[in-house]
């Protein structure tokens, strides 16, 4: 009697693959074939598991793992060894028959392949009504889903949960939202069909063990991976199948999206990123997995006629023999045949059946490396002539195919393409007829392809998974049920569950250098819960700090406690009373932040009281006399400096009290002299800044008298020059004389002068910081009018030149006189000494 021919057809997570290898393993012999190299690997691993490595077999395209005692094999379905007569044969995906590349190989083992005792095909139920048509007295059993499957509509990328696959259908797709994931989640598994078995597993080992909660893949996700998957996320739902880019099927999206939810645990899908919402039509026909049946599968006749090239072409097209196959399309073997059939070398190494059909299997090489039609179909003639003439492929040729794909150098995309170029030599290797010493080149393409592997496994895992941002992310999760493990030390270094995350600089956390910056959001959620309990001992260990322990950095206004910046100045009531602004307060409460506001305020108050204390212990002197109470009032709100009061208020005996407390009236101004030493000159000009809203402008070395105007940058507003002459500097001419020195100057020369005609002192030029060229116009610039002597020699003309003075008199000119008029001023003695020219100084004033 004919074997019974069955199939269980249904939706995913149905258990058809688990009923299959149960169905096999209970019988004395069974080959299964499966869609996938992956899939044929990892169903091997497991029957392996289940009966020993003796019995069980792998066979696939670039590996065959073949024991003497061998009685069931784990195949992709265009490797199945049909010649072996079985006692059991199953087909995975056989709703595959109408896919337009490779349904003719589904369709020839759903017409040719049969089992001595059972033959059983797994699939979609919209294979139902063709199978009872093309195969006879099938049997077919449709099983329900075990778990629910709903749609959630359009979720950002941002809000996708846990235990999430993003699909996408391109590798430059695959590794942009792979990095967005990284950056946000902590990082992702990679799945794709170029992918070697091992970095396969090894990346779904990541997912499965939880070492990160999403995984971003293409759609061979599809095709029997059983994972812990709750949601699929479509991030987008067009494919280029090889000609052209196209929308996906209602059937496809429902093989994908029926990863989600695995065995009773309901499932959910939708979309995200840059892909549109599903349609209603869609939707409906996925949650309830209803879809229009096939009306057509592919075929291509596989008994073939080995006569001559044009009689293998011939066969291979011929028409289909029955209603619902169609003929397949041309297929990359297909097309290889065409183009190497027109070669004239090739046609003259084809001179019997085996040789044509030689030919007809190197064209069967999988043009792994899709690097272009014309280069695949150039390495297949190679390969075809190498054989035809020499027998078998030489090691010294393998050697120099293989030399170059055996590097580790690269990024993905390098150990990616060597990947590919190994499984075709795999491929090769694994034809023992094909090349010298076949079982030590299957062991050679074998230990590259795992070593390429493993490569490209930490490759993914280094650019697309970071473990600690991972974790993390995980345990922030969780962290309303089991609390973060956290630690700060006494440095301020703050780990979170064993993970260091960065250092505490005050009271803000600054994360570790080698993060990111799209990871410091994760990291500071992380530390905010672990500083939370540290902060209030934290505040507490800085209000019992000495003051020893705080700076305050007149040159930035900035205040650090322990080196570290916490706080800044900025506009208060008063200009000795700046406000302060704490700063790096991410994790300070409302009053934490205030107790240190206010313990800084005191700080600050203190060290402006000790800089300036002349000033201030002049204004406690004075504070019974109300006249002079209110100068002092007046000169504290303009910063020590201030025009001249009233005569009225500032008499000489007012002025002459004042005095002694360092507070001196100059010619037009009111100032203390100890608001012109450095450190009070420094702290003053900041203190006007921020109280004025101003960049602080650029100041002299300590101890200087002068500085040249030259040196400000260019861009100096007039605002910046006003402050400038507020914090006591006076523009002379080119020069920048600061308000005492400039005071003093003019009150010297002013005495010098009264009785009659004198020499300038030789140190006035070096008191004010002055060259002696520039002295004259520095002098005009304090309001001081020099006049030229009348009689001048060639000789005395220089910057050499002795400065003589002329007592003030009430009628002197008030300009410097032309050379015309040089006559009419009185002639004076030349003066002894090293200079060659005269000059007259006389007071404005």
């Amino acid at each position: 009697m004919q074997a019974p021919v069955r199939a269980i057809l249904g939706p995913t997570n149905t258990g058809k693959t688990h009923l299959a290898l149960e169905r096999m393993l209970a019988h004395p012999s069974g080959i299964m074939g499966f869609p996938l190299r992956l899939l044929a690997r990892e169903n091997y691993e497991r029957m392996v598991k289940l009966k020993g490595v003796r019995h069980v077999a792998l066979i696939t395209g670039e590996e065959k793992i073949i024991p003497p005692g061998a009685r069931w094999f784990s195949c992709t379905t265009e490797a199945m060894p049909l010649d072996r007569p079985v006692s059991f044969i199953a087909i995975d995906e056989i709703q595959l028959c109408a896919d337009p590349e490779r349904g003719h190989i589904f369709t020839d083992r759903l017409l040719n392949a049969r089992g001595q005792e059972e033959t059983l095909f797994l699939g979609a139920e919209t294979i139902a009504p063709l199978l009872r048509s093309l195969v006879r007295h099938i049997e077919i059993e449709t099983r329900p889903r075990l778990s629910n499957l709903s749609c959630t509509g359009f979720t950002r990328l941002s809000r996708l949960p846990p235990r999430t696959a993003i699909v996408a259908f391109s590798a430059g797709d695959v590794y942009a939202i792979a990095e967005m994931i990284r950056r946000r989640r902590g990082g992702c598994a990679i799945v794709m069909g170029q992918l070697s078995p091992r970095t396969r597993n090894a990346q779904v080992a990541l997912y499965q063990n939880r070492e990160v909660d999403y995984l971003v893949a293409t759609d061979a996700i599809g095709m029997g991976l059983n994972m812990d998957i709750h949601h699929v996320a479509f991030a987008g739902l067009s494919k280029f199948d090889g000609s052209g880019r196209r929308f996906l099927s209602a059937p496809e999206i429902a093989q994908i999206a029926g990863r989600a939810g695995r065995g009773t645990l309901d499932g959910t899908f939708g979309t995200t990123g840059d892909c549109p919402p599903l349609s209603e039509n869609i939707t409906e026909a996925v949650e309830t997995h209803q879809f229009d049946p096939l009306h057509h599968l592919y075929w291509r006749n596989s008994s073939l006629d080995y006569s001559s090239p044009d009689a293998l072409h011939a066969s291979l097209c011929r028409k289909t023999p029955a209603a619902g196959l169609w003929s397949a399309p041309p297929a990359s073997d297909l097309l290889t045949l065409i183009a190497l059939m027109r070669d004239t070398t090739i046609q003259n190494l084809c001179q019997a059946p085996g040789h044509v059909q030689l030919l007809w299997d190197v064209c069967q090489i999988p043009d792994f490396r899709k690097l272009g039609e014309d280069s695949h179909i150039r390495q297949c003639a190679q390969i075809f002539v190498t054989l035809r003439r020499k027998g078998r492929l030489p090691s010294d040729w393998l050697e120099t195919r293989l030399v170059n794909l055996e590097r580790t150098e690269g990024d993905i995309e390098d150990l990616m393409h060597r990947l590919m170029g190994i499984r075709l030599w795999a491929y090769v290797a694994n034809h023992v007829d094909w090349v010298e010493k076949p079982e030590h080149w299957r062991a050679r393409t074998r230990t590259v392809e795992d070593a390429l592997s493993d490569l490209l496994h930490e490759r993914l895992a280094a650019r697309f998974v970071d473990k600690r941002a991972t974790n993390l992310a995980r345990r922030l999760e969780e962290a309303d049920s089991a609390p973060l493990l956290s630690a700060i030390t006494r440095t301020g270094e703050v780990s979170v569950e064993g993970h260091p995350l960065g250092r505490m600089h005050g009271f803000h956390f600054v994360p570790d250098a080698d993060v990111s910056a799209p990871d410091q959001k994760l990291l500071l959620r992380a530390a905010r819960r672990a500083v939370r309990s540290e902060i209030p001992r934290r505040v507490a260990q800085f209000l019992q700090t000495k003051d020893e322990a705080l700076t305050f950095d007149l040159s930035t206004g900035a205040l650090l406690w322990q080196g570290d910046h916490i706080a800044s100045l900025q506009a208060g009531e008063t200009l000795f009373r700046p406000g302060i602004c704490v700063t790096g307060s991410d994790f300070l409460e409302t009053a934490h932040r205030e107790r240190i506001r206010v313990r800084l305020n005191e700080f600050v108050i203190k060290r402006i009281i000790t800089i300036l204390n002349p000033l201030f212990r002049a204004v406690k002197a004075v504070a019974d006399v109300p006249v002079l109470r209110g100068i002092m009032h007046e000169l504290l709100e303009q910063g020590g400096i201030m025009p001249l009061p009233a005569a009225e208020y500032l008499t000489h005996k007012n002025a002459a009290t004042l005095k002694k407390y360092g507070i001196i009236s100059g010619s037009s101004t009111l100032y203390s002299s100890a608001a012109m030493r450095p450190q009070a000159m420094r702290l003053r000009a900041l203190l006007l800044a921020v109280q004025t809203n101003q960049q602080l402008p650029p100041l002299p070395h300590a101890g200087a008298v002068s500085f040249k105007h030259s040196a400000l940058p260019s861009e100096t507003s007039a605002a910046t020059l006003l402050l400038l002459s507020k914090i006591g500097w006076v523009r002379s001419g080119p020069l920048w004389i600061r308000l005492d020195i400039a005071e003093e100057t003019r009150k010297r020369l002013h005495t010098l002068t009264r009785s009659g005609a004198k020499p300038i002192p030789a140190d006035i030029a070096s008191r004010l910081g002055s060259s002696r060229s520039a002295l004259p116009s520095v002098l005009k610039g304090l309001s001081l009018r020099l006049k030229m002597p009348e009689i001048l020699s060639e000789n005395q003309i220089g910057p050499q030149a002795p400065v003589l003075l002329y007592s003030q008199k009430p009628a002197a000119a008030k300009r410097f006189p032309s050379p015309r008029k040089r006559k009419r001023v009185q002639n004076i003695p030349p003066a002894s000494g090293p200079f060659a020219a005269l000059a007259v100084l006389q007071s404005r004033s």
